[in-house]
């Protein structure tokens, strides 16, 4: 009898050892990324932390995080792998911020990656009255990974870039002199304390997110089993516009949510792109890449923000009151020399004007395009010039490139 029981759950137990040795296997390997010993599978601190991550399942704040960055993992994965940082190292962005690009600590980092303002410009992050490129989640990667490579090249091995990524590498570099080793056994010692508290949590942190991230098992037994093909998931892309261009406009002329894009885009500080002369790149879903290439075209600025007609004792710096944006903005999007104004100058000023929305989006009106004539418009729309003129109290002949034109049926 005994025999039979034995042979039909056999195969179960075969089974169940098998996983847990190919777990174990991948375990040791997800270590080996880091240049870390397998023994480190046993730090008990370590195993704490990977424990209490693992219950956070219960109230889904792992996964929620894992989930909400879904989007744009894929994006980061690619950037590591480009410079040669392991793909484990997502989880440090994990660690730093929760995947949130608009993270702010009080020692004044931000971004993904948790850059200071010195450090972020360093390696090419720009941070001016438009953007902070800290929070740009392609362009902070590439830093992070550049950061990660160098100091790896210093350090020779992984672990020892992580714990320099949290504390310094000269904070670090006395702790080794210190310690005559830079085995992390050594400089994980409590007793010693070689490296800061801090970032004796901080390695085992990352470490645990990690091997949390890695479990098939824990997530397989979740409502996230998506999260396993994270790796093939849409990501996103890059697109070109036009300098000053409303970040509304694009989500209405794309389909793409107002809030799924400014998440993609919080290292613009308005809702909408810097006035560079040669445009700004911002990121959508890569779903939406065809239907952008499709229907997006550059418009002129005055016809989707607000025109003020400066009045006797306006200036800038009241202007930039009123309307809740910084006077330098309202100067660059004018070309502004100076910050002197005359009496019934036009400005833009970069808020949306919801007086003239249902007008521009009309059929009754017309865009002047460069180009354009009275009679090629008149020709085109099958309306006499005089009927143009009259519609629009012109005088003479004479239109500009983005003029709308009323062009009654």
């Amino acid at each position: 009898m005994y025999k039979y029981i034995l042979i039909l759950i056999f195969p179960i137990l075969l089974s169940a050892n098998l996983t847990l040795i190919s777990n174990h296997n991948k375990e040791i390997s997800l270590l080996e990324s880091f240049d870390i010993e397998a023994s480190f599978l046993y730090d008990p601190v370590m195993n704490k932390m990977r424990s209490k991550d693992s219950s956070i399942y219960k109230n889904k704040h792992f996964f929620k995080t894992m989930n909400s960055a879904y989007l744009f993992i894929p994006a980061i994965k690619n950037i590591l792998a480009e410079y040669g940082v392991p793909q484990e190292f997502l989880y440090l962005a994990m660690a730093e911020s929760n995947f949130s690009n608009k993270a702010y600590s009080k020692k004044k980092a931000s971004g993904l990656w948790q850059f200071m303002p010195e450090t972020g410009k360093l390696y090419g992050l720009n941070i001016d009255e438009y953007v902070d490129e800290r929070r740009d989640l392609v362009k902070s990667t590439r830093a992070a990974a550049k950061y990660l490579s160098s100091l790896h090249k210093r350090f020779g091995k992984w672990y020892l870039a992580a714990i320099a990524y949290n504390c310094g590498g000269g904070r670090l570099n006395s702790a080794i002199r210190k310690a005559n080793s830079d085995e992390l056994s050594v400089l994980l010692d409590e007793n010693k304390k070689y490296i800061p508290r801090e970032s004796r949590f901080y390695i085992r942190k990352i470490v645990a997110l990690a091997l949390v991230g890695h479990d098939e098992e824990f997530l397989l037994q979740s409502e996230y089993e998506h999260l396993l093909n994270r790796a093939n998931a849409y990501s996103i892309s890059t697109v070109e516009v036009s300098g000053g261009a409303s970040l509304k406009r694009v989500s209405k002329l794309v389909g793409i949510p107002l809030k799924e894009l400014q998440k993609l885009n919080r290292h613009l500080k308005y809702d909408f792109v810097p006035p560079y002369p040669d445009g700004y790149n911002i990121y959508i879903p890569y779903i939406k890449l065809s239907e952008f290439k499709q229907k997006y075209y550059e418009d002129e600025i005055k016809n989707i923000y607000k025109i003020h007609v400066v009045s006797s004792g306006d200036n800038l710096y009241y202007l930039g009151k009123k309307y809740g944006v910084s006077y330098k903005v309202i100067k660059d999007f004018n070309n502004l020399k100076s910050s002197n104004l005359k009496l019934k100058q036009k400005l833009i000023i970069p808020i949306e004007d919801k007086s003239g929305t249902k007008k521009i989006h009309s059929k009754f009106y017309y865009m002047v395009k460069k180009g354009d004539t009275l009679e090629s418009i008149s020709k085109a729309y099958k309306i006499s010039i005089q009927n143009i003129k009259l519609q629009n109290s012109l005088t003479g002949s004479l239109i500009k490139i983005g003029d709308r034109l009323k062009l009654y049926e």
